[in-house]
């Protein structure tokens, strides 16, 4: 780590030292302020697998891994589903959208934009940098081949196919096209499983009533021979959901299912189950979460063997009215795909749903998101300590 960098977590780890409990807990009521927390992450004890369809919840065990904030994106609102990954070494965030001049509620209009911002170890702020090839958000973002890659996403107007490849050469961001989705998705869900990228579920129109139940594979060796259909998943249509991977395994966690009524008005069914998709044996229902996690930050990523999907929606307020919204969950979900078992992993001291998960320099990354229904946040959070 450099020397900046350095001294900047030094100065954020005195914070958490001062720190009483009282101080702590009330932290934990507000998703601002910027002392540290320790987030429990898990040691688990060896137990057989559960039975498919019922959630297994295990202790938790003390691994304290902890969260500090890195300079806020240079926007007032902050963005929900932006684009995020590492190039050149830099952390890379881009596009999204929020309600820059009212909430939704008074009659604020939906803005989309192509802003990208770029990060680098040694730099105090973000800087600007190429925009994308045009404003989209709620896609899916991986690191790959040295790039991030940006997958379909969409406007107020349209939802987007096409695939891009940013670079960062240390001077330049510039975006190459790659293969595009077989077909329009935003809202949708993915990772990348050794040599393979995986996107699940989603939506092909910003208007549409039914989600999709679709699943597509990408070879990165093969990139020239485009996007492979899987056979859907299992379980109902969904949007939102949290993708994460093992080496040879891609995984489908919670979301919401899209209902329809006479008028096409739509509702949601909040959703707790899970899958795993193996190229030699296909798709299999996992345990159930222990509660519903639609549009938590995702990826899920793997740390010490299990997959982590941090916070996300429960749908416990969905009722209340936008201004009553207390925010998300901050609890972390952990899933051990040895035994096919669920535990409770401690919190984090965000509240952020809508938005990237990404690993920089060894370190988890948030970088903003809706803090509340229409609210956004500029806040980036990152674990102090590296991952493995």
């Amino acid at each position: 780590m450099s020397a900046p960098w350095s001294q900047w977590f030094k100065n954020r780890a005195s914070t958490l030292a001062l720190a009483s409990r009282d101080g702590i807990a009330n932290h934990l009521s507000n998703p601002m302020r910027p002392s540290l927390l320790a987030l429990t992450l898990l040691a688990f004890a060896p137990g057989p697998a559960a039975e498919p369809n019922q959630s297994s919840l295990t202790a938790t065990a003390m691994s304290p891994l902890l969260w500090t904030s890195l300079p806020d994106l240079p926007d007032r609102e902050g963005f929900a589903g932006s684009f995020a990954g590492v190039t050149g070494g830099a952390l890379l965030v881009a596009g999204g959208a929020n309600f820059p001049d009212k909430r939704p509620w008074e009659g604020g209009t939906k803005v989309w934009y192509d802003d990208t911002f770029l990060l680098t170890p040694n730099a105090p702020a973000w800087r600007r940098v190429d925009r994308l090839p045009a404003a989209s958000g709620y896609g899916v973002s991986l690191t790959v081949n040295g790039g991030v890659l940006l997958i379909g996403g969409g406007d107020a107007k349209r939802n987007f196919a096409e695939v891009w490849h940013a670079n960062w050469d240390g001077k330049r961001l510039t975006y190459t096209a790659w293969p595009a989705l077989p077909r329009p998705l935003a809202m949708m869900a993915g990772a990348c499983a050794g040599r393979f990228v995986y996107v699940a579920g989603g939506v092909d129109r910003p208007d549409a009533t039914t989600a999709q139940r679709t699943a597509y594979v990408l070879d990165l060796d093969r990139v020239i021979a485009g996007w492979r259909e899987l056979p859907p998943f299992p379980g109902v249509e969904r949007i939102l959901p949290v993708a994460g991977a093992t080496a040879d395994a891609f995984y489908l966690f919670s979301g919401a299912h899209l209902i329809a009524d006479q008028t096409g008005k739509t509702s949601r069914e909040w959703l707790r189950d899970a899958y795993r998709f193996t190229p030699s044996d296909g798709w299999q229902r996992l345990a159930d979460l222990p509660r519903v996690a639609v549009a938590a930050p995702g990826l899920a990523p793997l740390v010490n063997g299990r997959l982590l999907v941090v916070g996300g929606d429960d749908g416990a307020q969905a009722a209340l009215a936008p201004t009553a919204h207390r925010g998300f969950p901050r609890d972390i979900l952990a899933y051990d795909p040895a035994t096919d078992r669920w535990a409770q992993a401690g919190e984090v001291p965000f509240s952020l749903v809508t938005t990237p998960l990404t690993i920089w320099q060894g370190r988890l990354i948030v970088p903003g998101g809706e803090a509340r229904p229409g609210v956004r946040s500029p806040r980036v959070w990152t674990s102090t300590d590296t991952v493995r």
